[in-house]
């Protein structure tokens, strides 16, 4: 069916909104009736041709007494799903009376299968029948979909001379109406649209970004496909036909098995809704309605590939209350061993949970295969810099990193999401980086890349078009640095947190004397701080110990004679350091050079120090404007002495002083 036919039905099927709906349910409102009404249709259209089987199989097995029936009535059917009410559709238009509509449209829904009937308990459909039956429109509706002048059936309708009417509507075009007419609901309702839904042209890039590379590496075979915030499951479906296609361009045959988590009822019955209008209804199975963080739907699976498009800047408080509490989470997916420390936490700050995402997702990479797994997902600017060393968020940067799993992140261009203006990302990790990229990362800024819409989507007002996905593409592939490109040792983004500590100066104290803790307690309570008094010596060393101020050991004399000290720190004074992992020399040459010459007395807390993360997009791509000219500037001021010229006679009204 071409795309102009395809258009119109969803046209059609848009207009009846606006003709039954319009004084009865604000725009904003109309998805929830005529979404659900687009999967009745579609799926009474499709059970048509062997209602017959199913109401004789549905008699034979009641007489039996058999009261598991599902299995039976979806074989009577020859589809996953199927209605045992019965009615069709057809059968209900012709009532006169609203009540007894009423009653028989409940019946209807009642018959439907336990797959489609937790789609409609999602989508709360129910709830809209009193809304339809007091405006007396639930008529209307059901007519409208039962318009000769469309058709939602598989079959063509005929003509009485048996030439075709109207063609059928395969799977794959009836989900691609549903997933339009989605598209246009979620843009009327643009402050939610981001949190659902994902641009088509972000996700073509996305999928591109894990099926290119390895693309002459696929065999024939099964593969799994995972999205933990799968939404309205578009970006699953992209996926899946993006890699199909470029299976059949190398001459495999592959199966493609799609899983998703969605924690929004509504989209989550889309999804499963779109699934079986693509006649997808075992695929519907792999689907789960609950949180991916508190409550993982897939704890034993691992898939091929991934990608998603967390919610980010929104809070996870509940689920974070969920798994016991920040202090007692004990989930394995973000409470791991690395470099050494058992117990490292992956845990974000509760008010942003986008990482969380993204740190269950490699918890499911395949370890033993030779593709591994490869993914693509969303985040904003936060994800690359929040999070001090040792916090959640740089824990995670740091284990992504030194396990060399991040190939790549790709700055999008600004307004490409429909609510929010924001700086967005694409991090694309695997755990089988090609020989080239190992222990390096690549930085595209591809801000710039983009045509403009004609008009606003919300806050969306640019798109990427095919010519700039494919630069995209090639400049990830060609992994060159060029001025949008450039790339980077791992440990380039690393660094040291070093605790700065100065020693604790009170007047009146013994040079010559070392104070316990509860000394030093009680001194802080009534001496004064002075910082030409002397130290406070916490511990005298042995002799022999040599002088090292970057351990806090100092020469000096007690008593007249030559000792090394270590001294009780002042918090007042305490202060840290960023040191770079690439410093040449270390922490001790840094500390010699940028600490030391300022303050002789400082000396480095060792059991402090901290490995941190973090990636400044700006600091390698910031271009600043280059400054005016000085013939530039001084045309300027001459051009505003001239607009001033006489403004001071004017002001005074030509009067003398």
């Amino acid at each position: 069916m071409s795309n102009n036919n395809l258009n119109w039905i969803a046209n059609f099927i848009w207009g009846i909104a606006d003709d039954v709906l319009r004084d009865v349910y604000v725009r904003g409102k109309y998805r929830d009736v005529i979404l659900p009404m687009v999967v009745i249709r579609r799926l009474d259209a499709v059970l048509e041709p062997t209602k017959k089987a199913v109401l004789d199989m549905k008699k034979t097995l009641d007489a039996a007494g058999i009261a598991n029936q599902d299995a039976a009535l979806r074989q009577a059917s020859g589809q996953a799903f199927y209605n045992a009410s019965p009615f069709i559709l057809r059968d209900l238009r012709a009532r006169a009376k609203t009540q007894q509509l009423k009653v028989d449209f409940e019946a209807y829904l009642d018959g439907f299968s336990p797959n489609v009937q937790e789609i409609l308990e999602k989508f709360k459909l129910r709830n809209q029948i009193p809304t339809l039956v007091d405006a007396d429109i639930l008529g209307s509706l059901i007519e409208k979909f039962l318009d000769y002048s469309i058709n939602l059936s598989p079959q063509p309708v005929l003509n009485i001379d048996g030439s075709e009417r109207l063609p059928g509507l395969d799977n794959h075009a009836m989900g691609t109406i549903f997933e339009e007419l989605i598209r246009r609901f979620n843009e009327e309702n643009n402050e939610e649209a981001g949190e659902h839904f994902t641009p088509r042209d972000v996700v073509r890039l996305m999928a591109d970004l894990i099926f290119l590379p390895i693309a002459d590496q696929i065999e024939s075979g099964t593969y799994l496909v995972y999205d933990g915030a799968c939404g309205t499951g578009g970006m699953l479906t992209v996926a899946e036909a993006r890699l199909r296609d470029l299976a059949r361009e190398h001459g495999k045959e592959v199966s493609i098995h799609l899983f998703g988590q969605e924690v929004n009822p509504e989209t989550y019955a889309i999804t499963k809704a779109d699934l079986l209008l693509k006649g997808e209804g075992e695929e519907a199975e792999n689907f789960r309605l609950s949180s991916t963080l508190s409550q993982d739907g897939f704890p034993t699976r691992e898939f091929d590939f991934m990608l998603s498009n967390p919610p980010y800047g929104k809070s996870w408080k509940t689920d974070l209350e969920r798994m016991g509490g920040k202090g007692d989470i004990r989930d394995p997916r973000f409470i791991i061993g690395h470099a050494g420390d058992p117990e490292l936490s992956l845990i974000t700050r509760s008010s942003d949970g986008q990482l969380m995402f993204l740190v269950n997702k490699l918890s499911k990479m395949k370890q033993k295969t030779p593709l591994g797994s490869r993914i693509a997902e969303v985040h904003n600017g936060s994800s690359l810099f929040t999070g001090d060393a040792g916090q959640g968020e740089s824990n995670i940067r740091r284990w992504i990193i030194e396990n060399d799993w991040l190939e790549a992140i790709i700055a999008l261009p600004l307004n490409m999401f429909y609510n929010t203006g924001i700086a967005t990302y694409i991090w694309v990790l695997t755990n089988r980086k090609p020989e080239r990229r190992r222990g390096k990362i690549q930085l595209i800024d591809a801000t710039s890349w983009f045509k403009p819409l004609r008009k606003n989507l919300g806050k969306k007002n640019c798109e990427l078009s095919a010519e700039d996905i494919q630069r995209i593409i090639a400049t990830f592939l060609a992994f060159e640095e060029t001025e949008q490109s450039k790339i980077f040792p791992n440990a380039a983004f690393g660094y040291w947190k070093v605790t700065v500590e100065r020693p604790l100066r009170l007047n009146g104290i013994d040079p010559n004397h070392t104070y316990s803790p509860k000394e030093i307690k009680a001194l802080k309570e009534t001496a004064e701080r002075l910082d030409d008094a002397s130290p406070v010596i916490r511990k005298i060393h042995k002799k022999g110990t040599a002088p090292d101020p970057l351990h806090g050991l100092f020469a000096t004399s007690i008593d007249g004679k030559p000792a090394v000290v270590e001294y009780d720190p002042d918090t007042d004074l305490r202060d840290t350091e960023q040191v770079p992992l690439l410093e040449e020399g270390g922490i001790e040459a840094f500390f010699r050079r940028e600490v030391l010459p300022f303050v002789a007395d400082a000396w480095i807390d060792e059991s402090a120090t901290k490995i941190g993360y973090e990636i400044s997009f700006t600091r390698y791509f910031y271009k600043p404007q280059p400054l005016r000219t000085l013939e530039e500037i001084h045309a300027d001021i001459l051009a505003l002495e001239k607009e001033t010229e006489g403004l001071l006679d004017e002001i005074i009204g030509g009067g003398k002083l």
